[in-house]
């Protein structure tokens, strides 16, 4: 697997999906890892930034759903790996610190830095 470059998170400072639940761990997760987490906010200039982020490479609609998490790799591709869940924080919170514990993550983890 190659090397992470950059997370990727597109969210909303309102959304308790997005701040603290995903926004959070992401940053901590990026920092164990020693890369940058990109945070791109919705309600400001990062709108369109985070647009084109989730119509590249997320789940996309003119009203998509928040938070929206990506990983960039070394060779430029992205990866989406997570969107919150509709059904209530809780289930985005579980998904968050699934994806933190998984594979992917103890792969990267131990890859050499």
């Amino acid at each position: 697997m190659l090397r992470a470059k950059a997370f990727h998170v597109v969210y909303a400072n309102w959304c308790p999906h997005c701040a603290p639940t995903a926004v959070e761990k992401m940053k901590l997760a990026a920092k164990e890892l020693g890369v940058p987490c990109l945070l791109y906010d919705i309600d400001t200039e990062q709108v369109r930034a985070a647009d084109e982020l989730v119509k590249k490479h997320g789940d996309w609609s003119p009203d998509y759903l928040i938070p929206q998490v990506f990983v960039e790799f070394e060779d430029g591709e992205v990866k989406h790996l997570l969107t919150g869940y509709p059904e209530g924080v809780e289930y985005t919170r579980v998904a968050v610190d699934n994806l933190v514990r998984s594979e992917m993550f103890r792969t990267l983890r131990a890859q050499p830095g």
